[in-house]
């Protein structure tokens, strides 16, 4: 759509200027992993994201929490993975809330017992659930940078006590209804990033993607054993065979290699049902 001005290319989604107050977002095929972007789309995602956050945001509605979506009447080029939304002031901070014990929260509990500074008990495994969901924030890197773990006292320092407590409180509502609601429907809700924005009149906005597997980590709730990695619908799958089987060193300058058919098949059936055991419908990818 060249009539449409392009206002921001993040790693999955276009921004396109709607009016003054809205913006066209859209979602697209493409995959991210340790901070890159891969040469290898994955064939619907973009609609997965799409319909999985407005499904989402429908769930959520009864919280109180205002979201960003004003409409989903969109070019027909971008159907079912474009949606308008309000123009805000974005939070500078990713807003990660988290239930188990995985990832970059392990790394931090093997060394010290705590993650972002929080004190945890002593014992606890690869995919242990925490004695309650903690709030874990972290910095917003530019792609190929890498995010940054950081403690409730630093987000202060970023964008001031009121708004810390605010993002926090939203956060750790809106991961507390949806872990009960998933869970309903046989998945863990391991942990999840939100991303939140300002209206003018101070409104904080629930934005971007909510609870998808881009920025969720959803494990089958009948196989979940602690002590090692979990079966999952997201994209640990992706993050798995690029650092165990790909040959890849992640921690080289060299760009991640193109994924293989059979992993970017297993990996958009592990994204299409996340969407259907969530939501109980089938999305059509056509």
């Amino acid at each position: 759509m060249s009539e449409l001005e392009l206002i921001h290319s993040g790693k999955v989604r276009r921004l396109y200027r709607w009016s003054d107050t809205e913006i066209l977002l859209v979602a697209t095929d493409a995959i991210s992993a340790f901070d890159f972007v891969l040469d290898t789309p994955i064939p619907g995602k973009g609609k997965v994201l799409t319909g999985l956050s407005l499904w989402w945001f429908a769930q959520l509605a009864d919280l109180g929490i205002a979201n960003h979506v004003v409409s989903t009447e969109v070019p027909a080029v971008f159907s079912g993975r474009g949606v308008i939304v309000e123009k805000l002031r974005m939070v500078p901070v990713e807003a990660i809330v988290r239930g188990y014990l995985t990832g970059s929260g392990l790394v931090e509990y093997r060394k010290s017992q705590t993650v972002c500074g929080l004190d945890l008990p002593a014992g606890l495994l690869d995919g242990s659930k925490l004695p309650e969901p903690i709030f874990t924030p972290s910095t917003k890197a530019e792609i190929g940078q890498h995010d940054e773990n950081i403690s409730f006292a630093r987000l202060t320092g970023i964008i001031g006590d009121d708004l810390a407590d605010r993002v926090r409180a939203a956060s750790l509502a809106v991961y507390a209804q949806a872990e009960a609601l998933a869970r309903s429907r046989g998945i863990i809700l391991a942990d999840t990033k939100f991303e939140f924005g300002l209206r003018d009149d101070g409104t904080l906005v629930l934005a971007d993607e909510v609870l998808t597997p881009d920025s969720s980590r959803f494990w089958d709730a009948e196989l979940w054993q602690p002590g090692g990695a979990q079966p999952s619908f997201d994209k640990q799958y992706v993050r798995d065979w690029l650092s165990k089987e790909s040959g890849w060193d992640k921690a080289s300058d060299t760009p991640p290699p193109a994924l293989p058919d059979a992993v970017v098949a297993a990996t958009q059936a592990r994204y299409l049902e996340a969407y259907e055991r969530l939501t109980g419908d089938t999305l059509p990818l056509d």
